[in-house]
């Protein structure tokens, strides 16, 4: 099951967190771009290709310490299908590195139409009678699942055949998420307390090896009460966990998302790696990758004081 893998490149490297490879042309140092602007000209290919480089530096500094990296696909079809081929070779030279991917899409639709997101993102396609062609073939989803089952049940169907996984939105670390996310229904249950429930019952169709689905949630860091209270309700669910560092959240807070064995939970940070280089004193940007190494280290280090000794002891 997917999220066995993940788990394993976690223990392996004594490391939950993730980077979020969400890379703004803003954030990527400006002799890279100007590179690829004189190669290309102004236009969607060179922003691209200066993300590609930038991504890919970053990922030959990262991998032997970090277990995956989540790149939001939006950050690469603002370029185009330019943007989307950089979605495509990032996720292939991560994997190659033997980092799991988690692209952030937050699909959600029924029927035909998320049979199809299933299959870009997580299965393949036959073309020419060829099988088996991996569109995008990342190893986890993030996923909408606010139109219920209807929306869940075809990547279900994929994830088990191609042994990917999927994180469904349960309280996102966004300010106005408890607007909707916070209501309370007739059950007495909070919205978020109820999908985290259906996380668990699609889980059963997936289940994995070390007590943990297929199916995970998304449950912010800047929510730490919700986040111990669905740790505690939710004991197969593996939760993906946002806003740490440049949204708010904090170590201590993370920590409530995790399990006796230092399991439970990745924490993702984005801004916080991609711009370390920006944020320590006199780096130069040719050094952007190194410094997002040293934060990778700083953000491991932060989140293990809190958490036992990260162990398969199940």
């Amino acid at each position: 099951m997917s999220l066995d893998r993940l788990i394993e490149n976690i223990v392996k490297t004594q490391n939950p967190s993730v980077v979020g490879l969400d890379p703004k042309l803003e954030y990527v140092p400006q002799y890279i771009v100007e590179k690829k602007i004189a190669k290309y000209g102004a236009n969607c290919k060179a922003a691209a290709k200066a993300v590609l480089e930038f991504n890919k530096a970053i990922i030959d500094e990262i991998h032997d310490i970090c277990p995956a990296i989540k790149p939001q696909a939006a950050y690469y079809e603002m370029y185009g299908y330019e943007g989307v081929k950089t979605l495509y070779k990032t996720i292939r030279y991560a994997q190659e590195k033997g980092m799991f991917v988690i692209t952030d899409g937050k699909r959600n639709d029924i029927g035909a139409t998320m049979e199809a997101y299933a299959a870009a993102h997580l299965g393949s396609v036959t073309i020419g009678g060829v099988e088996d062609i991996a569109p995008f073939g990342a190893d986890a989803l993030t996923v909408n699942g606010y139109l219920g089952t209807d929306g869940i049940a075809p990547l279900i169907k994929v994830c088990t055949e191609k042994d990917a996984g999927i994180f469904v939105l349960v309280k996102t670390s966004n300010k106005s998420s408890g607007e909707l996310q916070d209501l309370k229904l007739e059950s007495g249950k909070t919205v978020y307390a109820t999908m985290g429930d259906m996380c668990e019952k699609w889980g059963e169709e997936l289940p994995g090896k070390y007590g943990y689905s297929g199916v995970g949630a998304v449950v912010g860091a800047t929510y730490p009460e919700q986040l111990a209270e669905m740790r505690a309700a939710l004991p197969h669910t593996f939760f993906l966990v946002p806003g740490y560092g440049a949204q708010g959240g904090g170590a201590e807070g993370v920590s409530k998302g995790f399990d006796k064995n230092g399991l439970g939970a990745i924490v993702n940070s984005s801004r916080g790696v991609m711009c370390a280089y920006k944020k320590e004193e006199n780096c130069d940007e040719h050094d952007f990758a190194k410094a997002a190494r040293r934060e990778v280290i700083r953000m491991k280090e932060d989140i293990i004081s809190y958490l036992p000794k990260i162990s398969l002891d199940i």
